[in-house]
């Protein structure tokens, strides 16, 4: 049996710098996002005799930050990207 045949795709091309900082600028807001919904979630929080105080809600804050990057990186929930694709879009527009 033959392999199926695929149509040849178009070269994706690179993408620019003014992209790459939009994608980054998308990407920290969904890391913030996700941070905040962890937060609101009660990941990190601990209580009764062993509760650290204020130093540990300062570095509860540090983990989920560091957690929402990594869920970001991983692919997050799209927020990102739907944020890249519609102000690029209106960049695009205006120039």
């Amino acid at each position: 049996m033959l392999p199926p045949i695929t149509a040849p795709t178009a070269p994706t091309p690179a993408p620019t710098a003014s992209d790459t900082r939009l994608r980054a600028a998308a990407q920290k807001l969904e890391a913030q996002f996700l941070a905040e919904m962890l937060k609101h979630a009660g990941l990190g929080e601990t209580g009764g005799e062993f509760s650290g105080g204020i130093g540990e809600e300062q570095f509860a804050s540090f983990l989920r930050e560091a957690q929402a990057g990594e869920m970001v990186r991983a692919g997050g929930i799209g927020l990102a990207e739907t944020l890249f694709e519609a102000l690029k879009e209106r960049i695009d527009d205006a120039g």
